[in-house]
This record gives C-alpha cells, sequence and structure tokens, in this order.
C-alpha cells in the first residue's frame, strides 16, 4: 500500500485543475474523495460559480473520456443512453450510443429535465451499465457521473427524486470565492469573451486509468477501527430520531460514509481514518439524503444545521 504514490497522484491531479480553478480547495477534496469511491456527485451553485468548468478541468486532468448532457424539459431517455436503429443496408438493428457511454459524463442542469430523463441515469449511476432494448452494455469502473443544478431558479425545474438523489455521494455547494479568489479569477480568466479550450489552459492529462485503479485499492484498504464504524451507525441511527429530521439516513448511507471516510484519509496521507475525517464527510453526505420535518421547514432550518446538530449531540471515539 504506497501512501506515498496515492499523493502524488493527487497533487497531480489538482496542480491542472488548478491552472483553470482558484479557490474550492474542499470542493476538489470531495470530487477526489468521489472519485477514490466510486461514486457520483451533485455540483450546487449558483451561474457563473465555475460548476461546470470545474467539471470539466476535473476530467481534462485524466486520461478519461468526457461526455456532456445539457438537461432541458424535451430531453428523452434515449438522447441519454442511446437506441437501436435499423440500417437497411444490413437488415438490421445498429446501436446508436448516447452521451452516456463514456467514463466522465457532465450532467448539466440536471433538474431541468422529468424524472423520466433523471432516471436514465440511474440504472448507470447503480451498476455502470445500461440496458438498451433488454440487451445490457458494461460502461466501466471508472464511470463517473458529475451533475450539476442551480438551486436559486424553480421556474421550469424538477426537483430530483429521493431514489436519484441517493445514487450521489456527495452534493457539494459551491459558494462564492472571497474577494481575493474573485479577483485572482478576474485577472487570470478575463482576458477574452470566449470560452476557453483545455488547450487554452494548458491542462495536461496525468493520471491514467491504471493509476486511478491503484489509488482506489489503496482506499480501499484503509483502516476503519470498529469503534468508528459504531461511531458510523450511531450517528445514522441518530439521524432518524432527531426532532428537525422526519426522515434519517439509509443503510446505504452508512456503508456509503465508512467508504469515503478511508478514501478521504487516503487523500490526507493516512492510512487510517480519524473521527474528524467522518465528522467533516457527513455534512455533503447527508445534505441531499434528510428530509427535515414540518417543524424544521417552518423555523427555516437547514440540512447542514440539523446535520451540524446531530455531530454536536453524538459523542465521537477518543
Amino acid at each position: 500500500m504506497d501512501l506515498k504514490l496515492v499523493g502524488e497522484i493527487i497533487k497531480a491531479i489538482l496542480g491542472e485543475v488548478n491552472k483553470v480553478i482558484v479557490g474550492q480547495a474542499q470542493a476538489l477534496e470531495l470530487m477526489l474523495t468521489s472519485l477514490l469511491s466510486g461514486g457520483h456527485v451533485l455540483l450546487e451553485g449558483v451561474p457563473g460559480s465555475g460548476k461546470t468548468l470545474m467539471a470539466q478541468a476535473f476530467a481534462w486532468s485524466m486520461s478519461l473520456k468526457f461526455g456532456r448532457v445539457q438537461f432541458t424539459p424535451d430531453l428523452m431517455p434515449g438522447d441519454v443512453i442511446g437506441t437501436n436503429l435499423f440500417n437497411f443496408q444490413t437488415n438490421s438493428f445498429v446501436l446508436t450510443p448516447g452521451p452516456i457511454f463514456t467514463q466522465i459524463l457532465l450532467a448539466d442542469e440536471i433538474n431541468r429535465t422529468p424524472p423520466k430523463t433523471q432516471a436514465a441515469l440511474l440504472q448507470a449511476m447503480s451498476e455502470r451499465s445500461v440496458t438498451i432494448d433488454r440487451q445490457s452494455y458494461d460502461l466501466g469502473e471508472d464511470f463517473m457521473v458529475v451533475a450539476t443544478q442551480n438551486p436559486i431558479e424553480q421556474q421550469g425545474t424538477y426537483p430530483l427524486p429521493e431514489a436519484q438523489l441517493d445514487r450521489f455521494l456527495f452534493k457539494i455547494v459551491i459558494g462564492y470565492p472571497t474577494e481575493n479568489e474573485e479577483l485572482e479569477i478576474v485577472r487570470r480568466h478575463g482576458q477574452g469573451s470566449a470560452r476557453p479550450t483545455q488547450a487554452n489552459f494548458g491542462i495536461q492529462a496525468v493520471v491514467t486509468p491504471e493509476h486511478l485503479a491503484y489509488a482506489r485499492g489503496v482506499a480501499s484498504q484503509i483502516k476503519l477501527s470498529d469503534e468508528l464504524a459504531r461511531y458510523i451507525v450511531t450517528l445514522t441511527r441518530a439521524s432518524r430520531r432527531h426532532p428537525l429530521i422526519e426522515t434519517g439516513a439509509s443503510t446505504r448511507a452508512a456503508n456509503l460514509l465508512a467508504v469515503a471516510s478511508r478514501a478521504y484519509a487516503a487523500t490526507q496521507g493516512r492510512d487510517f481514518v480519524i473521527p474528524d475525517d467522518i465528522k467533516t464527510l457527513l455534512p455533503p453526505l447527508l445534505r441531499h439524503r434528510l428530509v427535515l420535518s414540518p417543524a424544521a421547514d417552518i423555523e427555516g432550518v437547514t440540512p447542514d444545521q440539523a446535520i451540524s446538530e446531530l455531530i454536536a449531540q453524538t459523542p465521537a471515539p477518543r
């Protein structure tokens, strides 16, 4: 288990992404953790906060195929996964693959398409395969969905169903940069109106699929003590009894928290999980899975506030 090599892989990815992205260190850490966990991420932020560019830069830094779907109200499931078309020359049906046949898929503004089309991603996100006309097609272990959504606009949007949200390992909130970060963004990217390309930014693909497979293997071997496993279960079960929460975390959430905690510890250069790893990951892992009580909604309580109370009220192992 070579944590030094994993550190070099992470440093290489961040070095390329930071050629484009200024700040957002926590968001990038969570995306790397999701990558090593084999998870998917949902990026939420106002328009112009760099969500799409972050996803593109992340993909550009790796030797993986990148695909993008701009979700719209008239998008159909077949537009995402593909369809079989009849070829009159060969007198047979031929698969026309959709954009989902890639490795890093950017699902841009995913909440602008109806649930029927959103559901086209369910099998792919859970099983890394799709079924077209009763034939299954494997998408590979490197398949990852990076979805974006705009939280401030409600007209013409379709909130993601709970089952869809549960497929995302993290919901990452992209906030505004600090004043100095915003100044650096303007200095770095304020020279022209055209959207720069990968070549313009000078981003190189510095990580191969073999590197990623090795890093995932190392992350899976990180030690999670019995005390911390019990801490995860205690937090999960406490979320189901909290007065601010109507529907708490599922057993799947507990499993994913254990997997993600191992991956996060690896990104920090440790071969063991500590309580702070779990506390750090709990808000992005639970904020889209919890359903607040009606009283909490009336009082304006946010999921993050409920999770903070949950952490404060649950003693951590020493």
